[in-house]
């Protein structure tokens, strides 16, 4: 799949959430939320999930895991949240705007339900090499 510089969607194949965002439209938002945030006693939280073959570098996807990976992520977030490409074909994103509640808290609840979310939806082999990064952004006076 090649790589899309204006912001739009990416189409989900086979799956009834229909598109997320391209790498571009994500990025676009993460730094219009991320900008929101720094402004405002608010926090927000970025998952970051791919699938690790080696240690360090993420796998590019088939179509069929990306789907899978993409819609899992899409069943665990509100309607708030957003999901798209944080890198094409590589890292799927999730974006949770929050409001100033514990960092390590939240991360261990947002971790869990997505973990639980994409494990029941991903392939055996697939689950075996998922990486889920969990990160709360926001003013530094609230981590």
């Amino acid at each position: 799949m090649a790589l899309e510089s204006i912001p739009a969607y990416s189409r989900l194949r086979g799956h009834p959430v229909g598109h997320v965002y391209n790498e571009a439209a994500f990025h676009y938002f993460l730094a219009a939320d991320r900008s929101r945030v720094e402004r405002s006693p608010r926090s927000m939280v970025l998952v970051l999930a791919s699938l690790r073959r080696s240690p360090g570098r993420s796998a590019l996807l088939t179509d069929s895991v990306a789907s899978t990976l993409l819609a899992g992520l899409v069943a665990c977030v509100r309607e708030v949240d957003f999901v798209g490409w944080y890198r094409q074909d590589r890292v799927a994103g999730a974006v949770l705007p929050q409001g100033a509640v514990s960092s390590s808290e939240l991360r261990s609840l947002i971790l869990k339900r997505i973990l639980t979310s994409l494990k029941n939806s991903l392939p055996a082999d697939a689950t075996r090499h998922l990486h889920v990064r969990v990160v709360r952004l926001g003013r530094k006076e609230l981590r």
